[in-house]
């Protein structure tokens, strides 16, 4: 459908239009750029101050000095222009919401070891009521139930009931994604962020439900909560929103840093909130009960969850203005006027097409090439591998460190945030440093899009190597201590992630962007269901036999991705192209070369 194909990407119209008028001023400032020039004139509806600056700064940088002339410093990005004219408290940023979203990711992050242990207890409480003399009747010593649930039947049903969860979420997630990020175009950002944590709520409080009371709720009711968290996009949705908050308030050269402030947020939220919930169990598990001690996390989660709605209701700004919205709808009420009035509601839902986005991916006609579709194809692949892999493996490895070493709430978390610590500091200290050392103070901001370089994608052959390496030291380690340092290992292949976003962005044209993102969110979601629930069938399967098979499999997975990337070739893109079909950046090779260096 039309809409889900513009998922996560509200201003690439405006941007359009905005990118004939700016360019069309630059032709007359500079011969040069004459034939690169856009004519054609905005809608009233589209216009904003200050938009005769030059553009986006890949473009305005390398094709301009535009400026340079007059003295005058180019602006690069028309949003400049648009939200100067904001008093402060109005201007929309990601230091707005870096922070709360940091204490959501925190939250996310807390509770993810003990709702894991909290729901192999309550399937070791239903396994074993089941059977005519049951074991943990009458045992009120949390250290002899937790040994009794030490059990690989139970671990295999844990496994299976964590994997219906993920099919729950992950296959709600990926039908309701695309529309989730079309409505943020049309209706803004903290919204659709509001409906998705609103998801992540009813999901908490069917869990602190199911564990109070669990002689009269199942815990099946706990896969309820997980269908409604996917219904609202679940959290894939609410970082992809993140992203597009980001991206509508920061210039494109400057939006890998920004999602690289977030995928920090995450993983810091995942560092800190597993340590702090496993310190905070242990402290008051003697004095109210491990249960009780439990149930005090999801409480604070939920609060933590209520001031982020908050948050977003009362204090942060809307990034995309009411013009943008208004021409979004417009759009989409023009659309719908197009089909006619005959477009009732089994039309659309005959007409579905989930994978529509995925078009993008594979982009035909004038400007592409067989090595921009392939380029897209395999990075494309490659993310989702490792996507895949990371949620696939999560539960998994929290189940096997239970069974293998006796691992409770505290060593698991202690697990999970040196992991996730040293995945932070690979991402805030030694990303950046490596590219300061590699390309300079001022980077490549002057250069023209020129597709992914070798050093993209040589930093993406490392991390995944590096994730490869850990995940063989999982299945070949049998001491705790160990199995803490492969996971380091792995950790330094978190690099990969944003760099892998980064270098997709650079095979197409700024007005494609938020297209991509939209089609690499579909991606996620599916593989948010097709990873946990190989990897989780897998473990499942082998737990009795060998239960380190999964992780074989997994350093396997690896392994192709690493293959895969091998076939990508670097300074391939997709030309931006003028509306006659002839390319945008058509100036001399020798202009070329002058603009790049």
């Amino acid at each position: 459908m039309a809409t889900n194909d513009a998922a996560f990407a509200g201003d690439a119209d405006i941007d359009e239009q905005m990118r004939s008028r700016s360019s069309r001023s630059a032709s007359a400032l500079h011969t040069r750029h004459a034939q690169s020039g856009r004519s054609g004139q905005s809608s009233p509806a589209l216009e904003y101050n200050g938009e005769e600056e030059p553009l986006l700064g890949s473009a305005g940088s390398s094709r301009g000095s535009v400026g340079s002339g007059s003295g005058s410093e180019p602006q690069e990005w028309f949003g400049t222009a648009e939200l100067s004219g904001l008093p402060w408290w109005k201007r929309p940023s990601i230091f707005w919401l870096l922070p709360p979203f940091l204490l959501f990711t925190t939250a996310y992050g807390g509770i993810i070891v003990p709702k894991m242990n909290l729901i192999i207890d309550l399937i070791c409480r239903d396994y074993f009521a089941d059977q005519e003399n049951d074991p943990l009747s009458g045992i009120t010593d949390p250290d002899q139930r937790f040994d009794q649930c030490q059990n690989p039947d139970v671990s295999s049903r844990a496994s299976l009931f964590l994997l219906y969860a993920s099919l729950c979420s992950g296959i709600l997630s990926a039908i309701t994604s695309p529309k989730i990020g079309a409505l943020s175009d049309r209706y803004g950002r903290k919204l659709l962020l509001v409906i998705t944590t609103s998801g992540v709520l009813v999901g908490e409080i069917l869990t602190i439900i199911a564990a109070k009371y669990p002689e009269v709720v199942s815990v099946n009711w706990i896969l309820v909560g997980y269908a409604a968290d996917g219904l609202c996009g679940s959290f894939i949705v609410g970082m992809a929103l993140a992203h597009s908050y980001a991206a509508d308030c920061t210039p494109p050269q400057r939006r890998n840093v920004a999602f690289g402030y977030f995928h920090a947020c995450l993983f810091t939220g995942i560092a800190i909130g597993p340590i702090l919930s496993g310190y905070l169990i242990e402290a008051r598990e003697k004095a109210v009960g491990r249960s009780e001690a439990v149930l005090l996390v999801f409480y604070i989660a939920l609060a933590c969850h209520c001031i982020f709605i908050l948050f977003l209701l009362l204090v942060i700004p809307e990034s995309l203005s009411k013009t943008r919205q208004e021409a979004a709808r417009a759009r989409y009420n023009g659309e719908l006027e197009l089909l006619g009035p005959d477009w009732d509601w089994i039309n659309q839902l005959r007409s579905v097409n989930l994978l529509a986005p995925l078009k993008i991916l594979w982009p035909t006609g004038p400007g592409s090439s067989s090595p921009v579709r392939w380029n897209l194809v395999l990075l494309a692949a490659t993310d989702t591998i490792m996507f895949g892999v990371a949620m696939g493996a999560m539960s998994v490895v929290v189940m096997y460190m239970r069974l293998q070493f006796n691992w409770k709430e505290f060593e698991s978390s202690k697990f999970v945030s040196i992991v996730n610590s040293c995945r932070v500091v690979s991402l805030l200290v030694v990303l950046p440093l490596i590219t300061r050392l590699v390309r300079g103070k001022t980077g490549t901001k002057k250069q023209k899009n020129s597709g992914s370089d070798l050093f993209d994608l040589t930093i993406i052959r490392i991390s995944i190597l590096f994730d490869m390496l850990g995940y063989l030291g999982y299945s070949l380690v049998r001491d705790g201590n160990l199995f803490i340092i492969s996971g380091t290992i792995a950790s330094i292949g978190g690099m990969g992630s944003p760099t892998l976003g980064s270098a997709l962005t650079k095979h197409v044209p700024p007005d494609r962007v938020g297209q991509l993102m939209g089609a690499m969110g579909l991606l996620h979601a599916l593989s948010r269901v097709i990873g946990p629930t190989i990897f989780n069938g897998i473990y499942s399967a082998t737990v009795k036999s060998f239960r380190q098979a999964v992780f074989v499999c997994l350093a396997a997975t690896f392994g192709f991705a690493f293959l895969c990337s091998w076939f990508v070739r670097p300074h391939v893109y997709l030309e931006d192209l003028e509306p006659d079909g002839s390319p945008l950046n058509s100036g001399s090779a020798d202009d070329e070369e002058e603009e790049c260096h």
